[in-house]
Formats: structure tokens, C-alpha cells, sequence
């Protein structure tokens, strides 16, 4: 679909798997960032986050090919610190934000997706998905790492994925109908 197109375009190989980081995970673009190798628990496949928004710590799902493209990244990265997307200068720096911001928009346009892609795309797409699969709000949260139930709600909207699957309540035979 339109975010394996995106994911597709990135400009290089530390900004692509930076995406599927994103996208795969639900992490924030600076939560991707500032991933570390300690963070990657492939055992009981989760992420954790431990540089997340306001200090809070979490953990997030960790997908099968994610895992895969993290271990090939890191073998043909090779990255010399703790960081698992060292910056340019090497040592404890780490990718930037803002290059990521960069890296997106520019994918977008070779995508054909130029417009509203934002550095939040992915993560918004996470959470959509995993709607559409009939995940919970309160395991969502739990997953964006949101205080409040009312910042994941923000992702409730009809799409038509979950159009179609509604039900319709005179299609619905009645076990107790009355005459």
C-alpha cells in the first residue's frame, strides 16, 4: 500500500529502516532515533522505550520482518556506540530528528505521496492499522505510550476498512423478536 511505497522511497537504508521503525513499533520519529541495541528485546519480541515523551517508559511490539531488517541494518551498519542510528559524528550522537522530517518528505515526493505526510505519517498509520485489526483502544495506548485514553481516541476515525465490517441491525436476525 501507500506506506510500503513510502517506506520504499526513504533516501537510504538508515532512513528506510528508521521508517519500518516507526511504522512497525508506533514509535515517535525521536523515539526511533535515539533507539539503542539494548533496546531491541527479541526474545519476548517488544521494543523498549526508554527515551519516550515526558520521561514515561514503554514497551511496543516488535514484528518478525522489523527484527530482520534491525539485524541486517545492524550488520551492515555496524554502528561504533550504544546508539543504534549513530549520528554523522559518530560516538553518542544520533540521528536527527529533523533529517528524518527531511528523509520523509523527500520519500513522499518520489512516492507520489507529496502533501500531508508529516513526521507523525507513520505512527498515525500504526495506530490505525492495528484499529482496522480489531486491537483495543486501551492496548493502543498502552502501545503509543498516550496518558490519556482521550490522545488515542484521536485515532477512532471511521475509516472504510471498519465501514464495511459494521453491522447492520436490521441484516442481524433478532433472537427475541416480538410480533
Amino acid at each position: 500500500g501507500q506506506v510500503e511505497r513510502l517506506i520504499e522511497a526513504a533516501p537510504n537504508r538508515t532512513q528506510r529502516v528508521v521508517f519500518m521503525a516507526c511504522y512497525g513499533s508506533g514509535l515517535r520519529v525521536s523515539e526511533a532515533c535515539t533507539l539503542e541495541i539494548g533496546d531491541i528485546d527479541s526474545a519476548r519480541m517488544v521494543i523498549r522505550v526508554r527515551k519516550a515523551k515526558r520521561r514515561r517508559e514503554r514497551e511496543t511490539v516488535l514484528g518478525v520482518r522489523l527484527l530482520n531488517e534491525l539485524r541486517a541494518y545492524y550488520r551492515w551498519r555496524r554502528p561504533g556506540s550504544s546508539h543504534l542510528f549513530p549520528g554523522r559524528a559518530g560516538g553518542e550522537t544520533t540521528l536527527t530528528r529533523q533529517a528524518v522530517f527531511k528523509a520523509l518528505r523527500q520519500a513522499a515526493r518520489r512516492s507520489g505521496l507529496d502533501g500531508r505526510v508529516g513526521p507523525h505519517t507513520l505512527r498515525h498509520c500504526f495506530a490505525t492499522s492495528l484499529l482496522e485489526r480489531g486491537v483495543d483502544l486501551r492496548t493502543l495506548q498502552i502501545l503509543l505510550g498516550h496518558t490519556s485514553i482521550s490522545s488515542t481516541a484521536r485515532y477512532l476515525h471511521l475509516t472504510e476498512a471498519r465501514r464495511r465490517n459494521l453491522p447492520r441491525p436490521l441484516d442481524q436476525p433478532q433472537s427475541s423478536r416480538s410480533s
